[in-house]
């Protein structure tokens, strides 16, 4: 088992894929030090994460089977 990790936006640009799915990653900064291992570019961009759903703020605990997404940000009106 594992996660899914998805890409949206811009963030496609530094990545060059829309998904990724990785094994081991016990929380979402664990997940951060990989991506930007692999993607250098992304850690000076701006993103918004997310956790099956939920827009996650600090370290958070992964599951295996849940989805997590790095969106640009973006504002409501």
């Amino acid at each position: 088992m594992g996660i899914k990790v998805l890409f949206f936006g811009q963030l496609t640009d530094f990545t060059k894929c829309t998904s990724l799915d990785l094994e081991g990653v016990g929380t979402t900064d664990e997940l951060k030090e990989i991506i930007f291992e692999r993607f250098p570019e992304l850690a000076s961009a701006k993103f918004v994460l997310a956790l099956n759903n939920e827009i996650v703020l600090e370290n958070t605990l992964i599951e295996d089977n849940c989805k997590l997404v790095f969106m640009s940000p973006f504002s409501g009106g």
